[in-house]
């Protein structure tokens, strides 16, 4: 039983993620146990944008609005009815009931720690939490609401008119912003509650048995989970090709290219026990047939993400093994989010990394601010990421691959920038010494990361 919310601590950067290779071992090396309690560490905080900061009058009305069905076209469908609490915010089943009566073409997704994803969706075609809301609620086949009319009925009831009122004070109104934004802010809240996992990364060397940390070693080694399952959420937020019977197109005419057909955002691995079946279709139903589908279930084809090992050879203790970590990241009863304070967090500036180059060449962020690096190089690349303690390496399979637009930020110390082209065999080669082309932003930059 978990005896309630313990205190979290401050974030280490995830790319340390890149310092985990190894192989399996039933008991981790002190160095291993030192690098993952480091890369695996929880924030302390939950960010949120300097447009909807946090306040309770705000969650709370976001929360009553995701129970009210006010905002379907039928008048009795909820945001909830789909994202249920008791399941990990999803639905526990492969493909919801559309209104139509047919499945909808894709899993429920849990809500847990939206308020560090990058993009939402399983296709990633929001770029903000307060755009996804609206989505879902219009979609014919979802709630098949129209807006206009839910925020006239809303208008007209004193109760919500009020709430609306204290939750936005600069602007007392039943509005789609402020609707967006309520909604936005209690999804922020959302975040996923302590588990033996994570008692451990604090340091109780007794949260994890014997097989458990074997499974950690198969995870972060031999089994090559954490290529994408990266830092304390377990996800890397990018699109990968995994190998699955679907003919769902997925990320790739988000983009437009066809080179990232069959990607999907990488899943949180977060409270996962409570949110089975798996994959975007819910097409796996337990972590066994997770493990079995990587270890020898891939669809080759010209499209697989390079992060996916190709070949796994993992015997029967072994996939148990891994099996039994992964639960951990699970709490033993049906979670409850956990509380943190929030932190509004200012962006301070953009770069570009278009043609080899970063722009603009040297930045100044104020204390708080953070900074923003746009994946908009269209060829095979790296980012790189460094300071005097460590030589770590950021790589983002869609940005290496697609040139996708996403916005990632990066860090909490000083650090200095460097590209890296692919275009060499090797993969994944530092090629930033070979050319002046490939210098791009070496200057030390104080920035936060959340």
């Amino acid at each position: 039983m978990r005896k309630g919310p313990h205190r979290l601590r401050r974030v280490v950067p995830a790319l340390l993620i890149a310092m985990l290779a190894g192989g399996a071992a039933d008991k981790p090396a002190p160095d291993d146990v030192k690098r993952w309690r480091q890369a695996f560490t929880r924030p302390n905080h939950v960010p949120a944008p300097a447009g909807n900061s946090t306040t309770i009058e705000k969650v709370q009305l976001g929360a009553a609005l995701f129970e009210d069905t006010r905002l379907s076209g039928s008048g009795t469908v909820s945001c909830s009815g789909c994202h249920q609490a008791e399941l990990s915010f999803s639905d526990g089943i492969d493909r919801h009931p559309g209104l139509d009566g047919e499945p909808l073409d894709r899993r429920t997704p849990p809500l847990w720690n939206m308020a560090w994803g990058l993009s939402w969706f399983w296709d990633g075609r929001s770029a903000s939490l307060e755009a996804q809301a609206a989505i879902p609620i219009e979609d014919k086949r979802e709630m098949g609401g129209d807006l206009k009319r839910a925020i006239e009925a809303l208008a007209a009831d004193p109760l919500m008119r009020e709430s609306f009122a204290a939750a936005f004070p600069e602007d007392p109104a039943v509005t789609r912003d402020n609707l967006m934004k309520a909604l936005a802010a209690f999804e922020r809240t959302l975040v996923s509650p302590q588990t033996r996992f994570d008692r451990w990364v604090k340091g109780d060397d007794e949260a994890l048995d014997q097989d458990e940390l074997a499974g950690l070693s198969l995870f972060a080694g031999k089994a090559g989970c954490v290529a994408c399952h990266q830092g304390w959420r377990f996800t890397d937020e990018a699109f990968h090709d995994i190998g699955l019977h679907s003919e769902d197109k997925g990320r790739g005419p988000i983009l437009g290219v066809k080179a990232a057909d069959h990607a999907f955002k990488t899943p949180s691995l977060c409270e996962r026990v409570w949110s089975a079946p798996y994959m975007h279709d819910g097409s796996l139903a337990a972590f066994e047939d997770v493990v079995d589908h990587y270890a020898n279930g891939i669809v080759d084809r010209p499209t697989l993400s390079a992060d996916l090992p190709r070949s796994i050879e993992l015997s029967k203790t072994e996939r148990a093994q891994l099996v039994a970590f992964l639960n951990t990241l699970s709490s033993d009863d049906p979670p409850r989010p956990a509380s943190l304070p929030p932190r509004t967090i200012t962006w301070g500036a953009t770069v570009s990394q278009k043609d080899r180059r970063f722009s603009p060449g040297a930045i100044l962020l104020k204390a708080g601010e953070a900074l923003r690096i746009l994946n908009d190089d269209t060829r095979t690349h790296n980012v790189r990421v460094g300071w005097p303690e460590h030589e770590l390496q950021l790589r983002r399979p869609e940005s290496r691959r697609h040139g996708d637009p996403r916005l990632r930020p990066v860090g909490s110390l000083r650090h200095h920038l460097r590209h890296s082209s692919r275009d060499a065999p090797e993969r994944g080669r530092d090629l930033s010494h070979q050319s002046p082309e490939h210098r791009a932003l070496r200057n030390l930059i104080p920035f936060w990361l959340i």
